[in-house]
């Protein structure tokens, strides 16, 4: 797998996950309360044999790239990396990253080396564990000049993915961004015989998972043309009508994490009883920054259907259903419920928030009697005594300084201060 170079696109706006991104690049969003976002592409790669990795960057980078670079050190006797590009002015271009297909052309040069034979191109915001060297082997055998990597869905789910449909050897044809719930797509079906090759069962229809592998040649020719700026919207079915384009079929759990919604929901889910995505396997660990924290520390507290990461204090708090992130501090006679706390960058001593509160200002982390549903708290925010922060799933969306209101989640900001009492 040497001869496979793997390219993660980092540096989206993230618009749909605002105000998450406000701060930070989407990859950087933090994750099952220890992790980042990129930290599963960038795993899978490793576990896969590949160990020279770019991660292309551009919007709010700075986390991200000192995360990549305190993550990801291999030692001095091995030929692999994992790199930021940020995006640059060049000769050839003083623009940014215009679309994902846009970052890998102002990077090319980068991309198409002469070891090269295959480029792996991956999204930094997906939630999924995968062996990546059984779909190079599939690009391969084919003698594909792309592979794209797909799950089986239903018609009822077509709505929300970019559809293709494969030939009776598998090779794909046709391409339809997220028909309509009344379109008629019986001709994207995937044919019987492969159908059962494939073991789809009753979910007909190939979905992309926005997962590529490339010929550096193909690659080159298909991003000639600058209008092509992304790939699930131009590259792929430009490549559809002149190129040999294959179909690789992954069974295992897959997640967009793109919206709010499903961000919420990815990560509630793995507090769950049967959880769709185990960070815990041995034998394929997600890595992250390792940090130097204390075991958390309980008291009084009761915590169920929960995960708790390092060096957090429950202080006679009850939580339910909701993950607890790194440094976190909840106070006597808090609740939190179905919610994501994302903890803080810093440990603030019981001398500072003595201090703190001396001054008339919010300790970090929940006040006492706080009441926490449905909401995500982002780091280091400070939530005063008897807050209530509950959200619905009808209430409509809202945008204020430092909370917001998105599918019917509260946000709190990164960094902000809710007084105490207030009621959200």
């Amino acid at each position: 797998m040497d001869e496979t170079l793997t390219v993660v696109l980092g540096g989206g706006r993230g618009t749909r996950l605002m105000p998450l991104t406000a701060k930070r690049a989407k990859p950087a969003v933090p994750l099952g309360g220890k992790y980042r976002l990129i930290d599963i592409p960038i795993s899978n790669a490793i576990h896969s044999g590949l160990r020279r990795i770019y991660v292309l960057t551009q919007f709010n980078s700075a986390s991200l790239n000192a995360h990549i670079s305190k993550t990801y050190r291999f030692d001095y006797f091995s030929n692999g990396w994992v790199e930021v590009l940020a995006a640059e002015q060049t000769e050839r271009s003083r623009d940014w990253y215009q679309g994902t297909a846009d970052a890998v052309r102002q990077q090319l040069h980068h991309c198409v080396r002469s070891w090269v034979t295959d480029v792996l191109i991956l999204s930094g915001d997906h939630l999924y564990r995968m062996d990546y060297r059984a779909l190079v082997e599939r690009h391969r055998e084919a003698d594909a000049d792309v592979t794209v990597s797909c799950i089986p869905v239903t018609r009822e789910r077509c709505s929300g993915f970019g559809i293709l449909a494969a030939d009776a050897e598998g090779m794909l044809q046709r391409f339809v961004e997220k028909p309509d719930d009344e379109e008629d797509i019986t001709h994207l079906e995937t044919p019987p015989t492969l159908r059962e090759a494939w073991d789809m069962g009753d979910q007909p229809y190939l979905a992309s998972m926005g997962v590529y592998v490339f010929k550096p040649q193909a690659l080159k020719e298909l991003l000639e043309d600058e209008t092509h700026i992304d790939f699930g919207q131009h590259v792929i079915p430009a490549a559809l009508a002149n190129r040999r384009v294959a179909a690789h079929v992954f069974h295992d759990y897959w997640e967009d994490i793109g919206t709010i919604d499903s961000f919420y929901r990815a990560n509630l889910a793995l507090a769950g009883e049967n959880p769709p995505f185990i960070f815990s396997d041995e034998e394929h660990p997600v890595y992250t920054r390792p940090r130097f924290l204390p075991a958390s520390r309980f008291q009084d507290a009761q915590v169920s259907s929960s995960l708790v990461a390092d060096g957090c204090e429950i202080l006679g708090a009850h939580v339910h259903n909701t993950i607890i992130g790194l440094r976190a501090r909840l106070f006597p006679g808090c609740e939190v419920r179905d919610s994501i706390i994302m903890g803080a960058d810093f440990l603030e001593s019981a001398a500072d928030r003595e201090q703190v509160l001396a001054a008339g200002h919010v300790p970090v982390g929940i006040g006492e009697g706080a009441s926490i549903r449905r909401a995500i708290i982002d780091k280091n925010a400070r939530i005063g005594r008897d807050c209530v922060i509950h959200g619905d799933p009808d209430r409509p969306d809202e945008e204020h300084a430092d909370w917001s209101v998105r599918d019917g989640i509260i946000l709190v900001t990164k960094s902000a201060t809710i007084p105490p009492g207030t009621v959200l």
